[in-house]
């Protein structure tokens, strides 16, 4: 199903995709509104504004990513593009497009599924949905601590299997928080948000690398090198940005110079991990605990290693997941193509 403008008929186009079976929502824009084409519904509030607006609109109403010959075939003169992380925005969608396109926004804060060069040789602005992440993805990031640290992944299954029998003094003990030294790799407004909340738990002192260190953070925080912070941290967390930098930052030896009983969590991106040095780490107990919200790759095949480690908690890429922030970035998404259309500055410009 694909919702349309009603100014043209596709009969050919419901044939090629056969036997999938295709229709389409007639917007009443006015026969010269410039095209949009966006990849998938927003959430309620946010599909209504951006239905009220005058785009000739063309968009992927299933709860999937669009099919690339689709999405190849339906971006041509388009003058907007509104993606998600799952969208592969590359030299091939900016060409298929052709010079009439002006914006592209993604309904998230990465951008490494667009190609920024041919965006900017095309001189294609790009949108996307900074800030508003901070709340929603620092609660996931402090439950996923949690949950790994609390062995709620082993206790959900034993109380679901029949493993909860009388009380025992040593089973399902996990760790607690208080007196404890957190560790953060990224400490921008995600990592200053995640420790805030953890200090609630108890959390008395609070390590963190990065760029460099941040003057509002003296007295609060600690900057630390990275071997400091794996080896006196009881809770790593990755907040950081995926960069050359930080790719593959958390291999086997980062986990050989943690604590045997510390727990680490990623809430960043799955590039930050050498994944199977982290399969590795869990299984020989070199850490005790692991919670992810983001894989290499994603989603992550049900078979992998990763799953059938009872000491790993893993999310299918949450971290935005709250009906307040989700709505917020289709409004973002919506402004920046309605300032893109008409040559203004977007709401939320990616600088590039």
């Amino acid at each position: 199903m694909v919702f349309r403008s009603a100014i043209r008929t596709h009969s050919t186009f419901q044939r090629a995709f056969q036997p999938a079976h295709y229709s389409y929502f007639h917007s009443n824009a006015r026969a010269l509104a410039p095209k949009v084409v966006a990849t998938r519904v927003l959430p309620q509030n946010a599909q209504a504004y951006l239905k009220k607006q005058d785009f000739d609109l063309t968009q992927w109403p299933e709860d999937s990513l669009m099919p690339r010959d689709l999405l190849l075939k339906e971006v041509k003169g388009a003058e907007g593009l509104l993606c998600v992380l799952g969208d592969k925005i590359d030299k091939e969608v900016f060409e298929a497009a052709g010079p009439s396109l002006k914006v592209v926004t993604t309904m998230s804060v990465g951008y490494d599924h667009i190609d920024l060069a041919t965006a900017k040789k095309n001189n294609v602005q790009i949108g996307y949905t900074p800030d508003v992440l901070t709340d929603a993805t620092a609660d996931l990031t402090v439950l996923l601590t949690l949950a790994a640290a609390r062995k709620m992944k082993q206790g959900v299954l034993a109380a679901e299997n029949g493993e909860w029998r009388e009380w025992r003094p040593n089973w399902l003990c996990g760790y607690q928080f208080t007196g404890k030294t957190l560790g953060m790799v990224g400490m921008g407004r995600i990592g200053q948000a995640v420790a805030h909340r953890l200090r609630a738990f108890g959390i008395d002192r609070v390590l963190y690398w990065g760029r460099g260190e941040k003057a509002e953070l003296k007295g609060k925080a600690e900057f630390a090198s990275m071997d400091q912070l794996l080896k006196e941290s009881d809770y790593v967390v990755a907040c950081c940005a995926l960069t050359p930098e930080t790719k593959e930052l958390f291999n086997y030896d980062a986990f050989k110079k943690m604590k045997d009983t510390a727990i680490f969590v990623n809430s960043a991106r799955g590039g930050v991990v050498k994944q199977e040095d982290l399969v590795r780490a869990l299984q020989e107990n070199q850490i005790a605990g692991a919670g992810l919200d983001v894989t290499t790759p994603e989603p992550l095949p049900t078979d992998h290693p990763l799953f059938k480690l009872d000491n790993c908690v893993i999310l299918p890429h949450i971290g935005s997941a709250t009906i307040e922030a989700r709505e917020v970035m289709g409004d973002i998404c919506v402004d920046n193509i309605a300032a893109g259309l008409e040559n203004k500055k977007l709401r939320c410009a990616l600088d590039f």
